[in-house]
């Protein structure tokens, strides 16, 4: 950073950071040519973070370093006070004292707007800096609060449907490869609704299964490869239901594959858990997860790589390696390959004549290829 240029600092809870907060960040950047400040709050007042500070901080770091920018940092200077609230009049205060040739911007949400005239020495913030909103749909901004302190509107911020709350819940995961790895591995936010969900075997395997498929998805170039790891750690939360409560479940949102197989029902009862419990929006992966045991013809992409990367993934306990390799080179060929080898399973094994889903996957796919005998 030099002098004289401006400096947005950007707070927040940031529990967990997620792509909107650096899809506003690159915005920001752009509007104002200015280097972006990441100042998570230690205590903020008005909400209790799920996670704690470090936790915060570190998937900050994670995003960053993902992101890859040097126009983005990371301040801690609100753990500096470690006693107090997280005012942040204070904050600006001491950026002042640290960067006093820089014009110092403020980025703030439009709901943060509405209230500034309750923040701590509001009149005092917009002396030290230029307060910016940050437009929220659904969010209408008060304006007799914009006149009054000359809040400017950051235009063109899209930062999308994600929310620090929705990845919480995980009915969105729309946030770096490396925040989500942290998530898991520390066992944040949903991981709580997955351990009461998943046996720490099954966990484990879908843990295993999101990976592969958002590698997967990533190797092929696909959009949003994050929505692969959502529908793959999601994908068996129906597997311990029990055979009356599924069967029940699926008699009342798919009732058409009441009488399938034991086996084949928690793809179902999955989908309606993703919908019911963690308030899945996206149909896409919804989808994914309800054909991911016994496939279905005309999948979508997202649901072919789900199904191979369940199939295939390497705890299963078999030398999965080169359908692993043929699906990151290329996922339809990769798909095929895997239904070629799980028909020869079924057929060795005389099993999969009483599910027509899979016979009618098999026939679209592989059309008529000779089954192994």
């Amino acid at each position: 950073m030099s002098e004289f240029d401006p400096l947005v600092i950007y707070g927040g809870s940031f529990d967990p950071i997620h792509n909107g907060h650096l899809r506003i960040a690159r915005r920001a950047r752009d509007a104002f040519r200015a280097d972006v400040v990441f100042v998570p709050a230690y205590r903020p007042r008005w909400k209790s973070p799920a996670a704690g500070f470090e936790d915060r901080v570190e998937m900050i770091r994670r995003a960053l370093k993902s992101e890859g920018n040097p126009s983005f940092s990371l301040s801690l200077i609100e753990s500096e006070r470690p006693n107090e609230v997280s005012y942040t009049v204070d904050t600006l205060l001491e950026m002042k004292k640290r960067y006093p040739r820089r014009e110092l911007i403020l980025l703030i949400g439009s709901d943060e707007a509405n209230s500034f005239p309750r923040w701590k020495d509001s009149e005092k913030i917009v002396r030290l800096a230029k307060v910016v909103y940050v437009p929220r749909e659904g969010v209408e901004v008060d304006p007799e609060v914009v006149s009054h302190y000359e809040i400017e509107r950051l235009d063109g911020a899209n930062p999308g449907p994600v929310s620090s709350s929705k990845l919480r819940g995980l009915s969105l995961l729309d946030c770096p490869a490396s925040v989500i790895d942290y998530i898991v591995d520390g066992k944040l936010y949903f991981m709580a609704d997955l351990e009461s969900l998943l046996s720490e075997r099954r966990l484990a395997h879908s843990i295993s299964v999101a990976s592969l498929a958002y590698s997967i998805a990533l190797h092929n170039k696909l959009e949003h490869p994050e929505r692969a790891y959502q529908a793959g750690l999601l994908h068996d939360v129906g597997k311990n239901a029990g055979e009356v409560t599924s069967r029940d479940i699926v008699m009342g949102n798919y009732p058409e594959y009441k009488d399938y197989p034991s086996y084949a029902l928690h793809q179902w009862v999955g989908a309606v858990y993703a919908r019911e419990k963690f308030h899945v929006e996206d149909q896409g992966v919804v989808d994914a997860i309800a054909c991911h045991c016994t496939g279905k013809p005309h999948m979508t992409s997202l649901a072919k790589i789900v199904y191979a990367a369940d199939k295939i993934e390497p705890g299963r306990g078999y030398d999965s390696r080169r359908l692993i390799r043929a699906c990151l080179r290329d996922y339809y060929k990769g798909f095929l390959a895997v239904l070629r080898e799980n028909r020869e399973f079924l057929s060795a094994h005389s099993l999969g004549a009483e599910n027509p889903l899979t016979e009618a996957c098999f026939e679209l796919y592989l059309g008529k290829e000779k089954k192994e005998k």
